[in-house]
């Protein structure tokens, strides 16, 4: 039972399907969400693992299951915040004479963390999709995992302080990049043409839909208060569908507006489901992935990623 209002501390980007809580027009009951705003989020998943200084926090969901792996004392709600395809995340150097994903075997090929969500996906996606040997490439980060504890393989490199994914990318300095936005230089092509139907094609054979950013609550919370995640789940879960109602009826009136069309047009349904069950297949293919990859390990199932009295909201 509820006795007491909760304020609780919180993190979470804005989003289309944020907005009705932080705006205060979704509330859960017995909770005030008391929010913290840092721009861009994910510089502050970081705090969330080591010092657990928020109550609730969204976070990527690769640096969770990491967290899980050391222990950290979170629970996952499912919750996907932020969710995209990753062929199309994958760009090359026009001078690097790749023509197909085989090609960036041997190659020097960046991005911004390792044990990040999106370059997980995209590395498990050359590796099943295309055949690509992961070994073989020659990767290069430029910040670590979120989780401390975690290190990096040793066949990954650091680029040198101060160097930015997009220039090295762009100066041919690294051949291949995955996660760099906003390029628009003649001297980038993406690797994988005409991305979005191949991401098409890719869910309809796989029933695949990516998970990147979930919520997270603090381990001690749930605890002390079991009704917790119930309570949150439902106050997320009346936001995100104020938003598609919204959507549907006005029309898209930002670029977050316009993905969440093109992914729901892609999906043939709600583009942001909540729950375990749509998202089962997504999560343990992430986790597979990541196992492989050396970064968990072993391939976790949902059931070790959530709470039983989650594992049935919808």
């Amino acid at each position: 039972m509820t006795t007491a209002n909760l304020v609780l501390k919180t993190l979470i980007g804005s989003y289309g399907n944020t907005q009705a809580l932080k705006d205060g027009t979704v509330t859960a009951p017995e909770i005030t969400l008391d929010f913290v705003e840092v721009t861009p989020v994910h510089t502050a998943f970081r705090r969330m693992v080591e010092r657990l200084e928020f109550d609730v926090s969204e976070m990527a969901v690769t640096t969770y299951m990491v967290a899980r792996a050391f222990d950290k004392q979170l629970a996952g709600l499912p919750v996907v915040l932020f969710r995209k395809f990753h062929h199309g995340t994958i760009l090359c150097h026009v001078g690097s004479g790749i023509r197909e994903p085989k090609d960036l075997e041997g190659r020097r090929v960046g991005m911004r963390a390792f044990a990040q969500t999106g370059p997980t996906w995209s590395r498990g996606i050359l590796h099943s999709e295309y055949g690509v040997d992961l070994g073989k490439v020659k990767w290069v980060t430029y910040e670590g995992s979120h989780v401390r504890e975690f290190q990096d393989p040793e066949n990954i490199d650091r680029a040198p302080e101060g160097k930015k994914l997009n220039d090295m990318l762009v100066a041919g300095e690294i051949d291949a990049a995955i996660g760099a936005e906003g390029i628009t230089s003649p001297n980038v092509r993406p690797l994988i043409p005409d991305a979005a139907n191949v991401e098409a094609g890719w869910f309809k054979r796989t029933g695949i839909y990516p998970v990147n950013h979930m919520v997270v609550v603090k381990r001690s919370l749930v605890d002390s208060h079991p009704w917790i995640l119930g309570a949150l789940f439902g106050a997320f879960k009346t936001a995100k569908e104020r938003y598609l109602d919204r959507l549907n009826r006005e029309g898209p009136s930002s670029t977050d507006d316009t993905l969440k069309l093109q992914l729901k047009e892609m999906v043939g349904g709600d583009p942001l489901p909540y729950g375990v069950r749509p998202d089962r297949k997504s999560y343990e293919t992430l986790a597979r992935f990541a196992f492989e990859h050396g970064i968990l390990p072993r391939p976790y199932r949902v059931e070790d990623l959530f709470d039983p009295s989650v594992l049935d909201l919808k």
